[in-house]
C-alpha cells in the first residue's frame, strides 16, 4: 500500500488564459488592445515553460496576434503562418551573420507602411532566436525592421547580455509603435509588462 509521502504529487491546476499555475497566474496583467500590424510570435520550445517569458502575455495583449511554438518548423507549415495577404517583416537586426552564412536582408522601405503589415517575432534567447532563424530559410529571406533608440529595458528580472537587449514584449510594442506611427498607443502594455515585472520578482524575494 502506498502512503501519502511515495503518492505522486498532484499536478498544480493550470490558468486557462496564461497557462500558468493558478496561483503565478499573471492574466491581471493582461491589457487587451487593438493592433493594426497583425503580429505572429514564434515562440522556441524551451521559452514555454519559462516563468519569466513575456510572450504569452503579449499575445494575450494584443487583439490580432498569433503564438506558435517550435523550432525548426515544415515550410508548409510557415509558409501557411506567412500567408501573402499580408505583407511580413521579421523584427530583428538588419547585420550581417556570417558566423550563420546570412547574408544582409532586404532592408525594411517606409513606403510598405502604406500595406497591411504582419509583424514576426522570434521569442527565444539571442542564441536560440538566431538558430531559430538558420533552420527556417524562409524566415531569411523576409525583410527585416531593426529597432533603434529604444528607451531602457524594464526587465530587470532576466538578465541581459548586451545594454539594449529588450524581453519579447517590450521589442515588439516599440516595433509597433514605430510602425504605426503612434508612440503613445502601446504604453499600457509596457506598464502591464511593469506589473508583471515585479510579481516575477516578488516570488524571488520571498524565496531568498
Amino acid at each position: 500500500m502506498k502512503t501519502a509521502s511515495s503518492l505522486p504529487a498532484a499536478r498544480r491546476a493550470l490558468c486557462a488564459a496564461c497557462l500558468r499555475p493558478q496561483q503565478t497566474c499573471i492574466c491581471r496583467w493582461v491589457t487587451a488592445l487593438p493592433n493594426h500590424v497583425e503580429v505572429l510570435i514564434l515562440q522556441h520550445p524551451m521559452e514555454v515553460s519559462n516563468a519569466k517569458g513575456s510572450a504569452r502575455l503579449l499575445h494575450l495583449c494584443l487583439a490580432s496576434s498569433r503564438l506558435e511554438v517550435g523550432e525548426s518548423f515544415v515550410q508548409a507549415q510557415l509558409q501557411a503562418l506567412l500567408s501573402p495577404e499580408r505583407r511580413n517583416v521579421l523584427l530583428y537586426p538588419d547585420t550581417e551573420d556570417a558566423s550563420l552564412g546570412l547574408a544582409r536582408p532586404q532592408p525594411f522601405d517606409d513606403a510598405w507602411l502604406r500595406e497591411p503589415l504582419r509583424l514576426v517575432v522570434l521569442d527565444g534567447t539571442w542564441r536560440k532566436s538566431r538558430k531559430m532563424l538558420y533552420l527556417n530559410p524562409l524566415l531569411q529571406t523576409l525583410p527585416r525592421l531593426p529597432l533603434r533608440d529604444t528607451p531602457p529595458s524594464h526587465y530587470l528580472i532576466r538578465k541581459a547580455h548586451l545594454p539594449d537587449q529588450l524581453s519579447t514584449l517590450e521589442a515588439t510594442v516599440y516595433a509597433l509603435a514605430q510602425l504605426e506611427n503612434d508612440i503613445n498607443k502601446y504604453n499600457p502594455l509596457i506598464n502591464a509588462f511593469d506589473g508583471f515585472v515585479a510579481q516575477q520578482a516578488s516570488y524571488v524575494t520571498r524565496s531568498a
